[in-house]
């Protein structure tokens, strides 16, 4: 990988934790920016709690998370960063917040004491939902026929970062300025935008990704993430390709032969019919030579009188 410019790609595995898994403030300030927290619920401090949430049943896999913390009132945060995305992420996405909630309450304990979970996935693929260019999805517990009413206590955020541009916020100056760090720096960033140094929490941001700031382990760390980023993009590429081709032969296949077995059907009906016709014919020549008149012949047979004179 050629890294021509100052800062590396903080949507890299390593280095998004370290931004946001060893900064508070930072963190603190990503989540105040992108999460619907009311205006009197704003974070004022973190703790980072593990991000391994490792399940109870030992067959099942572990789950692991980018940052995980709490704030002053107990409530949890989730923030991951997906560079694809499928539907076994959101059901990840799903089982993680869950686990959250359970993990909150020892035995015996009560229920009130339980605190909301929010979780904020970062998704770095449009393929999160291709119905619709709104870059940020809310998902709340509503009921169905009245959506006001809803259930506090899980609240999943995503949002699809190839589609956000910055005139899309207008009310929050802190969402544009995080959501523009996560989308324009990268590894051919030679300047920063002036409206991101000149913030203090996207300025300290800008200095933990500099490349100058980072070991040559970290930097070959860095190169090792990439490259398995690209591997895996081939291999689904490969996949997509496969699928697609092993498609069109199957449609080729079934569409030959739902052709043949139509053809079939309708050259048998086509068959019946003009035998059936034949057979009228055949009767109404034997009437018309007995001399019947013509109009008793067509009726007999529903034959036109034209038809029956033709014969």
């Amino acid at each position: 990988m050629t890294m021509k410019g100052k800062y590396l790609n903080p949507k890299a595995d390593l280095i998004f934790k370290m931004v946001f898994g060893e900064h508070p403030d930072l963190v603190m300030s990503l989540l105040n920016a992108l999460l619907p927290l009311p205006a009197d619920g704003q974070i004022e401090s973190v703790e980072y709690l593990t991000p391994e949430m490792v399940p109870e049943n030992p067959a099942k896999k572990d789950s692991i998370v980018d940052v995980r913390c709490k704030d002053q009132q107990g409530r949890q945060f989730i923030v991951e960063m997906q560079l694809y995305w499928n539907e076994e992420f959101k059901r990840r996405v799903l089982l993680n917040a869950s686990k959250a909630i359970v993990r909150q309450l020892n035995e015996g304990e009560n229920y009130s004491l339980i605190q909301p979970v929010y979780c904020l996935s970062l998704v770095n693929d449009k393929a999160f939902d291709y119905e619709t260019d709104e870059f940020y999805h809310d998902y709340a517990i509503v009921d169905v026929e009245h959506t006001d009413r809803h259930i506090d206590g899980l609240r999943l955020v995503f949002v699809e970062l190839p589609k956000f541009k910055p005139q899309s916020i207008s009310e929050k100056k802190m969402a544009v300025l995080w959501l523009r760090f996560l989308t324009e720096i990268a590894e051919s960033t030679v300047e920063a935008p002036k409206e991101l140094l000149e913030n203090e929490a996207t300025r300290k941001a800008l200095k933990l990704v500099e490349k100058s700031a980072m070991t040559e382990g970290q930097l070959y760390a860095y190169e090792k993430f990439w490259m398995a980023v690209v591997d895996e993009r081939i291999l689904r590429e490969a996949a997509t390709k496969k699928g697609y081709n092993e498609g069109m032969q199957k449609g080729i296949e079934e569409g030959m032969q739902k052709g043949i077995e139509e053809g079939m059907q309708k050259g048998i009906k086509e068959g019946i019919k003009e035998g059936i016709k034949e057979g009228l014919y055949l009767v109404a020549r034997n009437m018309k030579q007995m001399e019947l008149p013509i109009a008793n012949i067509a009726k007999a047979t529903g034959l036109s009188e034209k038809e029956i004179a033709e014969l």
